[in-house]
């Protein structure tokens, strides 16, 4: 997706830069594993059935589970939304480490947790959604009906971050923004919105990784 300029016509530090998973493996269903420290990576597009798999790996899992780190382009709106709601009521915490991405309605599932943390080198973005209607049921072609969808579409998703105690007028910069493209954030406008309520840091297995990498 393009990366959209600020209103003062100057373009912003492009976060996709830092993002190091593989494109094709972020675009497979969103998956789930246990890593150490009660880290439960969720990497992939968030399809239909991704709250459902999530539910059940915290029901077989969950009391080893402190943290969520997402890494997904996004995808379903109803599935996201249904995520953070899980993950709330889990008391669990959200991140998007360093090198993750976090576009479209991976944002709105991060709302979840408890504390939110981002990665100084996290991409986190987001962009108009067309409606709340299954990918199955066909567009509507009547102008009255889509922008009365597009509405509705956009308080559930005001209404879902109050909720979850961020600033709904995050949401204006997705509204700003063409589906073709992405409004990332800054990490001044994520603590702003409250969308972030701290700094990822990376963990010690990261740390070790990078410092085994042999350097040019």
């Amino acid at each position: 997706s393009d990366l959209v300029a600020e209103p003062d016509g100057a373009t912003p530090a492009d976060p996709r830069r830092f993002v190091t998973g593989d494109p094709e493996a972020l675009r497979l269903p969103m998956r789930f594993s246990l890593g150490r420290g009660g880290v439960l990576q969720a990497e992939g597009a968030i399809d239909q059935g991704s709250a459902d798999r999530l539910a059940k790996e915290l029901e077989a899992r969950g009391e080893y589970v402190r943290t969520v780190s997402l890494n997904s382009p996004g995808g379903a709106l109803q599935d996201a939304i249904a995520m953070a709601k899980l993950i709330r009521e889990s008391k669990l915490d959200t991140e998007v480490a360093d090198g993750a991405l976090c576009a479209s309605s991976c944002p709105l599932a991060f709302a979840g947790g408890l504390k939110r943390l981002a990665g100084k080198e996290a991409a986190i973005g987001v962009h108009q959604f067309f409606a709340t209607t299954s990918k199955d049921a066909p567009a509507p072609t009547d102008p009255a009906q889509a922008l009365s969808d597009a509405q509705m579409t956009t308080a559930r998703i005001s209404r879902h971050l109050g909720e979850m105690g961020i600033d709904p007028a995050i949401w204006l910069h997705a509204l700003d923004t063409p589906p073709q493209a992405l409004y990332y954030f800054s990490p001044k406008e994520l603590a702003g919105y409250r969308l972030a309520t701290g700094v990822s840091k990376p963990r010690a297995d990261d740390v070790l990784e990078s410092r085994a990498k042999p350097t040019r």
